[in-house]
């Protein structure tokens, strides 16, 4: 089983919008992390693709990866993912196409098969496109097909994008996405920071149906984990409460943006709402940097996993960018 320093450690930025601050200030919030990830030596940087969420500033997925990536200079930075149902695959194909002329090497498409938003926003967002979830593998198909170098006589070129042969990885929270990915060889990334349930599960039919392509040789599973890293376990939980309160207003459609932390949630929430917090967050790890070195070691027990992605809804910007320092801390320590 690897250690801790021999487990790649990534970000998944939601850009989160404190109820205080400016949408304006969150990119830029972004951008500081990026910097700060590159500077630590962090794996890659990924955003992920929501719409109509108040709390969620990266919808514009493309657009924010080319803001970071011209503003960083070896940091690999992608998506987390695309949210495939939304996008006809030519448009992702040149979008990702662009980015990967423009930053040679540094440019990651991590495909989603949910729509990431609610019924009515995905109609918007689709207007007219009659598109399912089954369409999914034929999507994804398509998409490689644009990145490969262009075969003699095909009738649809990604310009650019064409001959970019962009790193594309799967994502998924259920078994349909570890089925896929192993089927196509591609990497898997399952999205453990929200819904952790089918984890071991997904990684083991993964790594079973596994096929070489050429892509990739061996099965490379993430996980993505938040988390929530202080001097002490007590700052931890304290700080913790705002995502503790991000997650009560999701389960109640109520705003997304963070809160600041508060000495206790007793009295916000109902017991079935903290199990149902709790089932959310089964995978966090919060505390102070030996608290959460012991419990990551768990996870990778467990697990075994190639990479952590790590994600973090700590309210105050510079205890924030200081929880990624401390997990960067705990790796090489």
């Amino acid at each position: 089983m690897r250690t801790l320093s021999e487990t790649q450690f990534s970000i998944l930025e939601l850009a989160p919008v404190r109820e205080d601050q400016t949408v304006q200030l969150t990119l830029q919030h972004s951008l500081k992390l990026a910097q700060q990830a590159e500077h630590l030596g962090y794996s890659r940087l990924w955003l992920a693709e929501h719409h109509n969420m108040d709390g969620i500033a990266s919808s514009a997925t493309a657009v924010l990866l080319g803001y970071l990536l011209a503003n960083t200079s070896t940091l690999k930075v992608g998506s987390g993912g695309i949210m495939l149902p939304n996008h006809a695959p030519l448009i992702v194909a040149e979008q990702f196409g662009t980015l990967a002329t423009l930053y040679p090497n540094r440019i990651e498409l991590g495909l989603g098969r949910a729509p990431g938003t609610d019924q009515v926003t995905m109609r918007a967002l689709r207007r007219g496109r009659q598109e399912t979830e089954d369409q999914f593998p034929q999507d994804v198909l398509e998409i490689l097909h644009y990145f490969k170098d262009a075969e003699p006589n095909q009738r649809i070129i990604a310009t650019p994008g064409q001959g970019t042969h962009v790193p594309v990885w799967l994502l998924g929270s259920s078994l349909f996405s570890a089925q896929l990915a192993a089927k196509l060889g591609l990497p898997y990334s399952f999205a453990s920071h929200f819904a952790p349930r089918m984890l071991k599960q997904a990684i083991q039919l993964y790594r079973e149906n596994f096929e070489p392509s050429e892509y990739l040789s061996k099965p490379y599973v993430s996980m993505g984990v938040p988390t929530v890293v202080a001097e002490t376990d007590a700052e931890a939980e304290y700080l913790a409460t705002s995502a503790y309160q991000r997650v009560l207003g999701l389960m109640r459609g109520q705003s997304l943006k963070l809160k600041a932390p508060i000495a206790s949630m007793d009295g916000l929430w109902s017991p079935a709402e903290k199990m149902s917090v709790d089932s959310f967050y089964a995978m966090a790890q919060i505390g102070s940097n030996g608290t959460v070195k012991e419990g990551l070691k768990q996870l990778l027990l467990e697990y075994d996993v190639d990479e952590f992605i790590f994600t973090c809804d700590i309210y105050d910007t510079d205890k924030r960018l200081e929880n990624f320092e401390r997990l960067m801390q705990i790796k090489n320590n």
